[in-house]
């Protein structure tokens, strides 16, 4: 008889970010006069629910709007790896772990393009075994951290080895150029976006941690258009319509409650909630369709208040702030929403 598979369990989680700079300042000294002092864009850029977040830009001091994409790729192979390795290395040792155990690397990020890519640089420089696996996830956007544990935790539960997730987005190396006319879609997407490298070990049968149980996704039928990321000659140009609230409202109580089906569990059985902090609104319609308190979503709140939306990463920083206080046998669902229009979710049980 086979044995059975092993349990797939996060027991590390890691996260680290560059400078940090105020959301008031920089309206005040740098998209006050691009927008010239529009009232309506100053109002979607200071209630974006954002009070400071990171970047490897700051505009204030480096306006790199009118940058190439490949000076902008320059930069990032400059930025990336060093905030990589710390996310990664502060994972590993929140789990015990050295990383020549890791036996599937998995890199996300769609904010940047190398070939060969981070995953082989930092498996070096971590030094990991010259015969782990690599998986890199590109341009999938905020929700590409699921599908990226998703992975992982097959891996594990397949080959009984331990996978490290590491998502590194620089966001800020994507401001767009200046236009003649008011581009409301801009606006908010450079007033919600910040940097960050965020990583997850997943172990084999560990006694303590978050085990994976499921992950699914669901896209909205002829949503392309709501949600985008286009490689332009100035960088990756974000689309992001006004409508993806009401349609995400319209998939999210049905997404969640199929995920939570397999276990025989509803929503009032969940102890935890990770949601990505896509923006305030997106937070008002989870809570509203999942009859959501504040208190379950503070972790999701803070998030966005402290460090922005920092793409892929941000649910993990989420679930990195959710897991301190849950209680035992505690189920957590994970969900992170990006292009497509595409609701990913994880459900998780705290060991």
């Amino acid at each position: 008889m086979s044995a059975a598979p092993a349990a797939a369990v996060i027991t590390g989680l890691g996260s680290a970010f560059p400078d940090v700079y105020d959301q008031q300042e920089l309206w005040d000294d740098y998209f006050t006069h691009r927008y010239r002092g529009d009232a309506l864009s100053r109002r979607l850029f200071l209630g974006s629910g954002v009070r400071t977040r990171h970047g490897v830009v700051n505009p204030r001091r480096e306006d790199v709007s009118d940058w190439s994409t490949a000076a902008r790729m320059r930069r990032y192979l400059d930025e990336a790896p060093p905030l990589g390795h710390r996310a990664a290395s502060e994972a590993l040792a929140d789990a015990g772990i050295s990383a020549a155990d890791v036996g599937l690397f998995v890199v996300v990020s769609c904010t940047g393009y190398a070939t060969p890519g981070l995953d082989i640089r930092l498996a070096r420089e971590l030094g990991m075994a010259p015969t782990v696996r690599r998986l890199l996830v590109g341009h999938m956007g905020c929700y590409a951290a699921i599908p990226g544990l998703g992975a992982a935790a097959d891996f594990v539960r397949a080959r009984g080895l331990p996978a490290l997730v590491l998502c590194v987005e620089l966001t800020s190396l994507h401001v767009q150029p200046a236009q003649e006319h008011r581009d409301l879609e801009q606006v908010v997407a450079h007033a919600l976006f910040g940097d960050a490298a965020a990583a997850v070990v997943v172990v084999p049968d560990a006694a303590h941690g978050l085990e994976v149980l499921d992950t699914t996704a669901v896209t909205a039928p002829a949503s392309e258009d709501l949600m985008s990321w286009h490689v332009t000659d100035h960088g990756f140009r974000m689309g992001l319509s006004p409508r993806v609230p009401g349609v995400l409202a319209k998939h999210v109580e049905e997404a969640t409650g199929a995920l939570l089906a397999s276990t025989g569990a509803d929503i009032t059985d969940v102890g935890g909630w990770a949601v990505h902090p896509g923006g305030p609104r997106i937070v008002d319609v989870v809570e509203e369709r999942l009859g959501l308190t504040p208190a379950q979503t503070a972790a999701t709140r803070g998030v966005l208040d402290t460090r922005g939306n920092c793409s892929s990463g941000t649910v993990l920083l989420v679930l990195d702030q959710l897991r301190r206080g849950l209680a035992a046998d505690a189920t957590v669902v994970a969900m992170a929403f990006g292009p497509g229009l595409t609701l990913c979710l994880a459900l998780l049980r705290h060991r």
